[in-house]
Parts: structure tokens; sequence; C-alpha cells
């Protein structure tokens, strides 16, 4: 069974989320979406949206993350996730991420390969990785800076605090601010929109953009940092916290 729902209206899709509570991103998640954004790559869709359920996606699924430790593999969600991001972002026509509740860590990362990310008033977004003892792994590092300034990018990362919807939208990382319970239908009628445009130049203007951001370097450094950060004991530590509901006690090391 699928946790992702694919459903089209004419020439516009809808990828939603469907894994309750929060949709964490497990492995098994990460490759639903991987799939759904695979159909819509089909030349007949012609505009995206991609949403969750009461939640965007509140992050990583954490308890996998002591399946990593174990195996010091390369093989790790963040950059399973970080391809799906790619994937998504180097779609040749609009996208639209419409968030409700929390987009925090790698829902955060996975809204910020849409397009527009549209957020409603109870929204929730942050890169809160750092409270773990390691950084965003799936393309944070590089997309946010190029959202919202390096400096506050910094700050963001640095504190990992959440950002409510107004403050998204006064530093660049939504687009618009909607009603609960208006963000999904806003999100497809604008898609519609765009659909009826000139999707061809669109796409060109995409490519043509993001090449002037050079983010394929920034992305090999994030990677190969946020794996090194898996053998440290404050990662350990970090996530050990985090799932035993305590502070983690941090040493440095």
């Amino acid at each position: 069974m699928s946790l992702v729902d694919f459903t089209t209206d004419d020439d516009v899709a809808l990828i939603q989320l469907n894994r309750p509570p929060v949709n964490a991103l497990s492995t098994e998640l990460v490759s639903d979406i991987d799939g759904a954004v695979g159909r819509a790559e089909d030349a007949a869709i012609r505009a995206v949206v991609i949403a969750g359920g009461d939640h965007f996606a509140a992050g990583a699924d954490i308890k996998e993350f002591g399946e990593i430790f174990a195996s010091n593999s390369d093989d790790q969600p963040a950059r399973r996730l970080s391809e799906v991001v790619g994937r998504l972002e180097n779609l040749a026509k609009p996208t639209i991420a419409a968030v409700r509740g929390y987009a925090l860590g790698g829902g955060l990362e996975l809204a910020m390969g849409a397009d527009f990310r549209y957020l409603a008033e109870d929204a929730r977004v942050g890169q809160p990785e750092i409270k773990l003892g390691i950084i965003p792994g799936a393309g944070g590092t590089q997309r946010l800076a190029r959202l919202v300034g390096y400096q506050k990018a910094k700050e963001l990362v640095f504190s990992g605090r959440m950002v409510g919807a107004e403050e998204a939208l006064g530093i660049g990382l939504a687009d618009k601010v909607l009603p609960a319970d208006e963000v999904v239908e806003a999100a497809l009628a604008d898609a519609a929109e765009w659909a009826s445009g000139p999707t061809l130049a669109l796409g060109a203007a995409k490519r043509a953009m993001a090449a002037g951001f050079g983010v394929e370097d920034g992305l090999a450094v994030e990677v190969a940092e946020f794996r090194s950060l898996f053998s440290t004991a404050d990662a350990a530590e970090g996530v050990a916290a985090f799932i035993q509901k305590r502070d983690a006690d941090f040493k440095g090391e």
C-alpha cells in the first residue's frame, strides 16, 4: 500500500503524503514520494502540487537513525531524500508545496524543492537538525540560504528554531499564507493557472535560473559533512535524547 496518493485534475497533479499522524519521512515514504514525482514527469502533467494532511512532514523518522549508527552505511535516508528533492526541483513544470502544520527538517527540505511554498496560518517550519547534533542533509544548508539569505539561513540552521507562517512570509520562505482549510485548494487553483501557460518556457526558465545558483557543489559538501557527523558521540547522544524525550548532553565530540 502506497504512503502517497497521486491524483490528477486535467493537467494538474496532486501528490499527497499519507503517513499519519505527521508524515515522518521513513525510507518507505521517501521511496513512494520518488515514485510519485516520477509519475509527475509525464508531459501530460503541466503543474504539480505536493501536500500533506494536517502536517506536511515533520522531518525524518528518527527511529531509523539507529540503523544508520549500527551500519555506518553510505545508503542513508538523507541521501535518498536529497535525490528526491532534486528530482522535484528539476521537474520542467511549475510546482507548489502546500504546507499545513509542521514542515521540519526533511519536510522543509522537500517543500524547498518546489518552486513556491503556500503556508497555512498554523504552519511551523524549520531545520531543527542541530538539536540532534547533526545538520540538514537533504539540501537545507543550500536551498534555505538561497531563499532567505545567507545570514538569516545561518541563524535558522544554528538555532534549529521553528518559524511561523507570517515570519516565513516576511523572510521569503513562504510565498502565500492562507487559512488552513484553503491552502491546498489555493495551490491547486494557482497550479491550474500555471498549467495553462507556456510550460516549455517555464521549464527553460527554471533550468537557467537553477544553473546560476551552482547548488551541486554545495550539496556535495553538505552530504559529506552530514555523513561524517553520524560517527560522532554528539549525534548518537542527540538522537538518543530525542527518542527518550530528554535534553541532550552534548560534549563536542
